[in-house]
């Protein structure tokens, strides 16, 4: 029986789950997101976040912790500078794991595991939702923006010729039935054409 025994063997052996891990983490530190299985993923959740907790007190035992389950110098670059400074006001879960469905080859459920600060599209959107309301939002800015428009339009009446200043006031309309015009010449009726008068 496996009681107590909740970590995913991933069907390899203690040393090759190991190392596969350490690989992933170095591949997530460096690019900041890679695809994976959904196992591999979360495995890999667990493994990280403790390093990346540890990469917030830059001292020589945090670096050497760290560099005994990654043993990658560049790695320990990037995790103790950019990433360390990026997540130092962050309390934990500094990973997020998005399922992106099935894989053709052997149907394996597939996800991306990215650090979270480091994904400006996810804050954008989170910020730009959180703004726009359905109540009175558009009246004012209208409003605010109103007499800029008037002063525009009495500067350009009072720089442009006359002639240039009808020319913008037409509409997209006319301006189209000016151009079929000087396009197709319209043709003299004939007399056949002319009804008779009786």
């Amino acid at each position: 029986m496996r009681h107590n025994k909740k970590f995913n063997h991933l069907s390899r052996t203690a040393s090759h789950r190991a190392s596969l891990l350490a690989n992933l983490s170095i591949s997530l530190i460096m690019h900041k997101r890679i695809t994976t299985t959904v196992a591999k993923a979360k495995a890999l959740k667990k493994y990280v976040e403790p390093l990346i907790t540890r990469s917030k007190n830059d001292t020589t035992t945090s670096r050497r912790v760290v560099f005994r389950y990654l043993q990658d110098k560049e790695a320990i670059k990037e995790l103790f500078g950019t990433v360390a400074a990026k997540i130092g006001n962050r309390p934990g879960g500094y990973t997020r794991v998005i399922k992106l469905g099935s894989r053709l080859g052997d149907g394996a459920e597939m996800a991306f595991i990215e650090l979270v600060d480091f994904d400006d599209r996810m804050a954008k959107t989170a910020k730009t939702a959180a703004k726009h309301t359905r109540r009175g939002g558009r009246k004012k800015a209208t409003e605010a923006t109103a007499p800029e428009a008037e002063a525009v339009e009495t500067t350009e009446k009072e720089v442009l010729p006359k002639s240039d200043a009808a020319v913008t006031k037409e509409t997209p309309a006319k301006a189209k039935a000016k151009v079929a015009e000087v396009k197709e010449p319209k043709a003299p009726k004939s007399k056949k054409e002319t009804p008779k008068a009786e």
